[in-house]
């Protein structure tokens, strides 16, 4: 019964001090009529042209073999067909390895490396964003500097790293490396710091443990991170075909077995490359239409409360 009295004081005290916040962040901000108009031509101009790749890449996959090399190039298509994506599927199902097996191989490692690096990434950010730890702004820095390098230049190191780890071919070494990425870290950090240390100080005086902090108060309210660094994180694992870990076909991941189908014969597979394009990009792309209402929603909130 007292343990219930705390857990109800805990909460009953969180939705005050949230409340004053959220109702300014439902006030509306009101500009002139032209502003509006204008801000609306900017989003739409800017929306069409970032959908330009998606819009080409889809017309081009449905254009049938004589009109992907007319000159010229015409953007949309006459007479659209499916025979690429036919024939992406015919040409997969003449592989060595089942195309069922890549398709799982990239599920697998995707969901299993998103996951661990969310996990993973937010409570290495919690210590640096919310308890006075030696050296915290070194680590900080050298996180935030970590940040200016591309992956290429980590391929040799881990290379090295996992070979004496005898991971070579093996599912380990595709899903450990993606699970430090600096990325993930630097964003989960920067929304904690907004997490009020009220909170925390109170629900350490009702008895909480620092578990049970972390997973019923900070990451509630840092959903908005951990929901945006999901889609970072599972669209560059999607995409990542990995061949300087993994030779062995059973374990390659689907851009590879997509890569070996499309530089087959670059010519006369242009359209079939095209309908692997699409194929790929259809996952990432159904997992931010699933959660961007969300993302959206708590990003604007957080960037009013910060």
């Amino acid at each position: 019964m007292h343990s219930r009295t705390k857990r109800l004081n805990m909460q009953l005290l969180i939705k005050i001090i949230f409340r004053d916040e959220r109702a300014f962040v439902r006030k509306r901000y009101t500009r002139s009529t032209g502003g509006n108009v204008f801000v609306m031509l900017v989003l739409i101009i800017t929306g069409c042209f970032m959908a330009l790749p998606l819009v080409y890449a889809l017309v081009s996959s449905l254009k049938p073999f004589e009109e992907i090399f007319i000159f010229p190039p015409r953007f949309f298509v006459r007479r659209p067909t499916l025979d690429n994506f036919i024939n992406l599927f015919i040409i997969s199902s003449n592989l060595w390895v089942p195309f069922s097996r890549y398709i799982f191989n990239s599920i697998f490692v995707a969901f299993s490396a998103t996951s661990l690096h969310v996990i993973i990434a937010s409570a290495a950010a919690y210590p640096l964003a919310k308890h006075d730890i030696p050296g915290k702004k070194i680590i900080f820095s050298v996180v935030v500097l970590s940040l200016m390098f591309v992956s290429q230049v980590t391929f040799i190191p881990q290379y090295i790293i996992m070979a004496r780890l005898g991971w070579i071919n093996t599912y380990a070494s595709l899903i450990l490396p993606p699970i430090g990425a600096s990325l993930g870290l630097f964003l989960m950090r920067q929304f904690m710091e907004g997490i009020p240390d009220s909170i925390l100080e109170s629900a350490k005086i009702d008895g909480a443990s620092e578990y049970r902090i972390f997973f019923t108060i900070v990451m509630p309210n840092v959903k908005p991170a951990w929901l945006t660094l999901t889609i970072f994180s599972f669209q560059s694992i999607w995409n990542n075909p990995a061949l300087q870990f993994i030779y062995n076909e059973e374990l390659k991941l689907l851009p590879a077995a997509m890569n070996q189908i499309i530089t087959g014969n670059n010519i006369a597979r242009l359209g079939v490359g095209m309908a692997a394009a699409v194929f790929l990009l259809l996952p990432p792309l159904i997992l931010f239409i699933v959660i961007q209402t969300r993302v959206i929603e708590t990003m604007a909130y957080a960037g009013i409360k910060g």
